[in-house]
């Protein structure tokens, strides 16, 4: 009975059944510690503030950027803790990086060198984020001096707000490899997940303390629904380019026949990547501007960054064409680093397949090429107005909406990648269960 069950692929005890997923318990054990890490580091105050008056001024400057940037950073900007500049530099680093390795040959060779390249590459990123996120948190800390936010001044604030504001950005960094390497999901966009779902309790519930109508509530929670539903629809749809191989011949007078299968392309092939890098580099100035320009008397240049910072506001007619345009050049820029159509050409000639009424080479390339560029275009599309659309709305009607369509598609793309991550761990967990089942020597 005992080898009757066992070949059956039924556990023997409850046991037996908790340790086949053991690798994915521990992996979603280990993500669970990391995120209450983060949200218990984002507690941790900077050393020197004054919290009545930040809490007055995060009050006064809700609705600005600061409000956004507070939410990306999961309250830790309100609170003035050594995670107030959250993942933005590294975010920032990336962005530079990645842009550097497709215009520069030395850094366009590392991206080709495999595994040796990539943690080059890395290793560029890192500095460059220790770079910004010295940068940011010395402008952070001029500008809450400047506004009378802090209990001291000088070398005595400046020292330990920004040792303890670049230590907390790299060690955000830091824990998000570690989670896309021992957890589930990948870290960086997992940490932004947390960090918009602790803030979403407070918007929503700010939302509807205000007089609105009860028609109104139910037409947002309508549209919320039907725009989640728009985004997993887009998310998963695909472009099956069709692929034919040529007919092999076997052994004797046999011959396969021709196989037949096809390219899968996303509409969406960038991801949520495009929000994320367009939203990060719209806060960069604006955050900057906002901090620098406290101060009651201010000199010319930080006027001229007053002014930056107030055309930059969410929902001003300057941010939404900038984040418009930056969202499709995202879209296409990002798309291009994923999937290079003369590479795919290549491998489709040499593995002997072709696409039906296409030749191979350089023909399979502009054709590729040419499907890309239209299904880009459409995910661009629809990237830009599930974005800009709660803006739009929030400032023509002057209706509050808790949720914007950024902070949205991050949370549904994110999950979707994440559930996605845990049915493959399930399925190889079941594909080496069934391994070791057939296996005569088990």
């Amino acid at each position: 009975m005992k080898q009757s069950a066992s070949r059956s692929g039924i556990p023997l005890n409850p046991l037996a059944f908790i340790r086949k997923y053991d690798e994915l318990w521990t992996r979603m054990l280990f993500l669970l510690g990391a995120l209450i890490v983060y949200r218990l580091g984002s507690h941790i105050p900077v050393p020197g503030m004054n919290p009545v008056s930040l809490a007055d001024f995060f009050q006064r400057n809700d609705n600005t950027f600061l409000g956004m940037f507070n939410m990306f950073s999961g309250g830790a900007l309100e609170r003035m803790s050594i995670m107030a500049l959250g993942i933005m530099p590294y975010i920032s680093a990336s962005i530079v990086v990645q842009m550097m390795s497709a215009i520069i040959p030395s850094l366009e060779a590392l991206k080709k060198e495999g595994e040796s390249g990539r943690r080059t590459l890395n290793k560029y990123t890192r500095q460059g984020t220790l770079a910004l996120a010295f940068v940011q948190a010395v402008g952070m800390s001029t500008g809450l001096i400047a506004g009378g936010l802090t209990l001291t001044t000088g070398l005595s604030f400046y020292i330990p707000a920004v040792t303890s504001l670049v230590a907390g950005s790299m060690f955000l960094m830091w824990l998000g490899e570690q989670i896309t390497e021992r957890g589930v999901g990948n870290g960086i966009s997992m940490l932004i997940l947390a960090s918009i779902i602790a803030s979403a309790p407070g918007m929503i519930s700010q939302a509807f303390s205000q007089d609105m109508n009860l028609i109104v509530m139910m037409l947002f929670v309508v549209l919320g629904v039907a725009v989640t539903a728009g985004i997993v629809y887009i998310e998963r749809a695909q472009r099956r380019v069709p692929v034919n191989y040529a007919q092999k011949q076997q052994q004797g007078r046999k011959v396969y026949a021709q196989q037949q299968s096809h390219l899968p392309l996303k509409i969406n092939m960038a991801g949520v990547i495009p929000a994320i890098f367009a939203s990060s580099l719209l806060l960069l100035p604006a955050s900057l501007g906002q901090w620098v320009t406290v101060s009651e008397n201010p000199t010319l240049s930080q006027e001229i960054l007053q002014n930056i910072s107030l055309v930059l506001q969410p929902g001003q007619p300057l941010y939404l064409l900038l984040f418009g345009v930056m969202i499709i050049f995202f879209c296409y820029f990002y798309t291009a680093l994923m999937f290079n159509p003369k590479e795919v050409a290549e491998n489709l000639k040499r593995s002997g397949a072709y696409i039906p009424g296409i030749r191979p080479g350089q023909q399979t390339k502009r054709y590729l090429d040419f499907v890309l560029n239209r299904l880009t275009f459409i995910g661009a599309m629809y990237m830009t107005i599930i974005c800009l659309m709660p803006m739009i709305i929030q400032s023509v009607f002057n209706v509050p909406i808790p949720l914007g369509g950024a902070s949205l598609l991050i949370m549904v793309v994110v999950l979707m990648d994440f559930i996605a991550q845990i049915q493959a761990h399930l399925m190889t967990h079941q594909y080496h269960n069934q391994t070791l089942v057939k296996s005569p020597n088990r």
